[in-house]
């Protein structure tokens, strides 16, 4: 499989080399669905245990990379994750930007979860969160859990013909404020340390790879029927620091889809999953949830 680049990969440890997390010892897989040209990267329990499998699901411009602590915490704890990487990014296969759109991508989560089985709990950030509930549409899942979702059509305000143009065929970390000063970063999401920053900074890509197709599609409004997910437990989790979704914006979602809705007012986007320190209080949250409906 031709994958991207990345100047500092990390490999797939074998069983030996991966340390207990949380007292639990864990292991780590990978899956390639290769009609799609799809990597899932997996931290698997030691043990196997009677909790539903996650499928975790990356936003703009990120990947698997951007859950490795929510696959720690969550594999030490008894639950298999398993943390997909769209088409063109991190470890998927090459292809060109240009040519991939929301539909491309929805694609590739409904082989995720049609890979993983009916059981699976999906768990989306950002776009992510929207591809999961448009994924969810198609196939059967165990329940949802969405973080800092961008928001289907029936909730996103009329978008401009003139901010659609400005959306290049690709683009990169610019377009969502990243293309910045780590000191200003640092004090806009005040939740995220030093090397959290350089680190996001640097996984979100030194040149543009982002399909501006998707971005346009998800601008403009996508249609999302909530009623395939009016019997699965549902939890919507937001974040106050949040520049790119804002915590008004996930508790209206959360209101649409009858949800259960959790925020954190002193986290920011990538702080809620990715902060060396921040990402824990709200895997707890997750956590509890799933023990809540037995997942």
């Amino acid at each position: 499989m031709n994958r991207i680049p990345d100047p500092t990969p990390e490999p797939i440890l074998s069983r030996s080399q991966v340390p207990p997390l949380n007292g639990r010892p864990v292991r780590k897989d990978e899956i390639e669905i290769h009609e799609r040209g799809i990597y899932i990267e997996s931290w698997l329990p030691e043990r196997r245990s009677r909790r539903k499998p996650l499928l975790f699901v990356h936003g703009e411009l990120a990947g698997s990379w951007v859950w490795e602590r929510y696959l720690g915490y969550f594999a030490g704890r008894g639950w298999e994750g398993h943390a997909l990487n769209l088409r063109n990014h991190h470890w998927s296969q090459t292809a060109d930007p240009a040519t991939l759109s929301f539909e491309t991508y929805t694609e590739d989560v409904v082989a995720a979860m049609d890979r993983l089985g009916p059981t699976t709990v999906a768990v989306g950030h950002g776009m992510g969160g929207l591809l999961a509930l448009k994924a969810a549409e198609r196939i059967a899942i165990s329940a949802i859990i969405l973080i800092a979702s961008e928001l289907p059509r029936d909730l996103r305000p009329p978008a401009r013909s003139f901010e659609l143009r400005e959306i290049p065929e690709v683009y990169g970390r610019n377009v969502i404020g990243w293309e910045t000063l780590p000191e200003k970063l640092l004090r806009d999401d005040r939740d995220l340390t030093l090397d959290d920053v350089l680190r996001i900074q640097h996984l979100l890509g030194q040149k543009p790879h982002e399909a501006g197709a998707a971005r346009r599609q998800m601008l403009a409004g996508v249609p999302v029927d909530r009623r395939v997910l009016s019997e699965i437990p549902r939890l919507v989790i937001g974040g106050g620091l949040d520049r790119l979704v804002s915590l008004a914006s996930t508790e209206q979602l959360a209101d649409w889809l009858g949800a259960e809705y959790e925020p954190f007012g002193a986290h920011s986007h990538f702080g809620l999953v990715a902060g060396e320190h921040s990402h824990q209080q709200v895997a707890e949250g997750v956590r509890a949830f799933l023990e809540t409906h037995r997942l």
